[in-house]
């Protein structure tokens, strides 16, 4: 039969819990089990609002940085897109870094657009002509080429 567990431990390993939002990790700091822990916690419900509140307000506080900071990670972008776009970088990169950096660009742009946008569709459509300028790059050689 296991110990019992202290007033001292059970309040050290609800502080731990307020703190992690983990049962898992907290029973294995403490060495007990995570029904434990839960048992623990759900015993004392003012902990959970306690803890949801901190959630909540943690979620807030990382919305308003992020908004505080979007002008400046809107130029950080900017940046990394002409970083990528200089043709003298792209003349030294391999074809796979190439790929992964366009199939990165395109990902987050078209991650929320809605499933009828036209001119996404359209891009989609012509991935395998982009893939052979890729794949066979020429001098002088333009998108006409492929139609």
């Amino acid at each position: 039969m296991a110990a019992r567990l202290t007033d001292k431990q059970k309040k050290e390993i609800l502080a731990d819990y307020m703190e992690s939002g983990s049962y898992n990790a907290t029973a294995k700091k403490f060495g007990v089990s995570d029904m434990t822990v839960k048992r623990i916690c759900q015993r004392d419900s003012e902990l959970l609002k306690k803890v949801e509140q901190k959630k909540e307000q943690n979620t807030l506080d990382m919305l308003a940085y992020m908004d505080s900071r979007k002008e400046q990670a809107q130029g950080v972008i900017d940046d990394y897109l002409a970083a990528v776009a200089n043709p003298e970088k792209i003349a030294s990169a391999k074809l796979s870094e190439i790929a992964t950096a366009l199939g990165i660009v395109v990902d987050k742009f078209t991650k929320n657009m809605p499933a009828n946008n036209d001119g996404m569709s359209k891009i989609l459509e012509n991935s395998q002509t982009l893939a052979e300028i890729l794949l066979r790059p020429v001098v002088n050689r333009d998108i006409g080429d492929f139609e």
